[in-house]
């Protein structure tokens, strides 16, 4: 798989606990890909991408690296996203 959903993506990493949420969030304009306000649900996203999502508790900045069939446990996430969040001191 070389492509997925923006907001399957965000699900299957646990970045939200429903799909449903996940297309809300984009469809709110909370989410940028590469720097570019996402709109689209649909949105295709490919490794390499940089998703920046603004959360109730603050911002992510995730680089994606791979995908998922399926949502799995918080385990197997670590294998779909890094983290380029710079640690607060």
């Amino acid at each position: 798989m070389e492509r997925q959903r923006l907001d399957k993506w965000l699900w299957h990493a646990r970045i939200v606990r429903a799909r449903s949420t996940a297309a809300a969030l984009v469809e709110g304009g909370h989410v940028r890909v590469n720097g570019v306000r996402e709109k689209s649900p649909g949105h295709g996203i490919k490794a390499g991408d940089v998703v920046t999502i603004a959360l109730d508790r603050g911002v992510r900045v995730l680089k994606v690296i791979g995908f998922a069939e399926r949502r799995g446990d918080a385990a197997s996430v670590t294998g779909l996203y890094a983290d380029l969040e710079v640690p607060r001191e």
